[in-house]
């Protein structure tokens, strides 16, 4: 602790002075403005690493606590146990691009079902997209199963089966995977020694260092990525990684941090910042002394001693989502056996859900009254049945509000049972009619299935 705090002593002492080295942008040029943004930014050594005795210290800590606390995940597990790097790859690569927007514990279950159903590169690429999305339906952003797949096909008739062994050729390759999953599939995988940044690694490394910036800015974003590349244990990289990502999901959290349970507090600024805020022998460390530091906090944010470390990172205020809105008509007819059965039909190949199936639905423009969305619904309803239909046929059930990740969606839902068959016209887009039981097991997305 005395040391860490000499250390931060040190470099506030230099107020007005940056650090020699590291920069953003690779270059060791002095700060210079252009455009309106840092280019080639010499950042202050305050918010960095820079003592090789700390960084050892720190890997040691944080290998020690995974090791004893990490949790028992599947893909942590086939990752241990299988010989084969391309399948080990595999594991990885899939575990990934799943975890991208989505919570651990809902993960889990799909990528034991995915795995079970396609346990190599192979099985995978040979699969249909629709069987791909059957088995993706209700985990959401379901453009990264496709482009998995696509990426797989890839690596089977292109790359021999054979998986990218670096961050770098994974990346440049493989449709759909970034820098951080290639970076996780390379560490974990393939043992090289290059960091990763997550929302979880992020989060950490601000508190760590006192970046309280916009964290999604250019400068911020590279002195991370630098930052982690650092820090990344040479022996153990994939160890480290997930570690490093662990730390963030269970305790350098959100909110409620467990600061006291942390393996890497005495490295952290904004835990000191918490503890010493009043004191005058411990320097403020949340505050580098360097005017227009593009690392700290905004002049209009400053720390807010109510919220300790959790003052770190700093978000851009969220875009709030567009509101649209969509009628959508559950047809329902009797089938043979006289259970009921449902018309859905495909939606197109690109855009949102692509390829899902869907009750048929049309947007509606904004304003509209009840009887003018049965009206506009009536009259896509008619080019598909070829026959006219009468608004009052439309039975008006209730509204389905469903939030995407850009887009606050409500459903206005209408159903109508239809007597006899019907001839549909399926020039428009595929379609077909399915019992609830078939409905569920389809690819149809979480929203469609609150509508039923």
């Amino acid at each position: 602790m005395r040391r860490l705090r000499a250390a931060a002593a040190r470099g506030l002492r230099r107020r007005g002075s940056v650090s020699a080295a590291p920069t953003v942008g690779g270059s060791r040029k002095g700060a210079s403005l252009r455009g309106g943004a840092w280019d080639s930014v010499r950042l202050p050594a305050v918010h960095l690493f820079g003592d090789p005795i700390e960084i050892e210290a720190l890997r040691g800590r944080l290998l020690a606590w995974y090791d004893k606390s990490r949790r028992d995940l599947p893909w942590r597990t086939l990752a241990a146990a299988e010989p084969d790097a391309d399948r080990r790859a595999y594991a990885v690569w899939v575990s990934e691009i799943m975890l991208q927007q989505t919570q651990v514990a809902t993960v889990i279950d799909y990528y034991n079902r995915w795995m079970q159903k396609w346990p190599t590169l192979q099985a995978l690429a040979a699969a249909s997209l629709e069987e791909v999305n059957e088995l993706w339906s209700g985990l959401g952003y379901y453009s990264r199963g496709k482009r998995l797949q696509e990426a797989a096909k890839k690596v089977v008739s292109e790359l021999s089966g054979r998986m990218p062994r670096t961050a770098k050729d994974l990346q440049k390759l493989l449709p759909g995977v970034g820098r951080y999953t290639a970076g996780a599939i390379a560490s974990i995988s393939f043992g090289q020694a290059t960091g990763v940044v997550d929302g979880n690694v992020i989060r950490v490394l601000c508190r760590l260092r006192c970046i309280g910036a916009d964290s999604s800015s250019l400068t911020v974003t590279d002195c991370l990525w630098n930052m982690a590349d650092a820090l990344v244990d040479r022996s153990r990289p994939g160890d480290f990684n997930q570690a490093l990502m662990e730390l963030g999901a269970t305790v350098c959290t959100p909110k409620s941090p467990l600061c006291g349970e942390c393996p890497v507090k005495e490295h952290c600024h904004a835990r000191h910042r918490k503890l010493f805020a009043k004191s005058t022998l411990v320097p403020d460390v949340e505050d580098c002394g360097i005017g227009g530091c593009p690392l700290c906090p905004p002049a209009a944010e400053p720390w807010d001693s109510s919220l300790g470390v959790t003052n770190f990172p700093r978000k851009a205020v969220k875009k709030q989502p567009r509101v649209e809105r969509t009628a959508t008509c559950v047809l329902e007819r009797r089938g043979r056996l006289g259970t009921p059965e449902y018309l859905i039909v495909q939606r197109p190949s690109s855009g949102l859900l692509a390829g899902l199936w869907e009750f048929p639905s049309l947007p509606l423009a904004p304003g509209l009254q009840e009887e003018q969305q049965k009206e506009v619904l009536a009259e896509h309803l008619q080019a598909w049945m070829g026959r006219p239909l009468q608004t009052q046929s439309l039975c008006f059930v209730g509204e389905v509000v469903h939030i995407f990740s850009h887009i606050h969606q409500t459903y206005a839902v209408y159903s109508l049972c239809l007597d006899g068959d019907v001839a549909l016209d399926t020039a428009s887009s595929p379609s077909r009619w399915v019992t609830e039981e078939e409905f569920r097991a389809s690819a149809v997305s979480t929203a469609m299935k609150k509508v039923l």
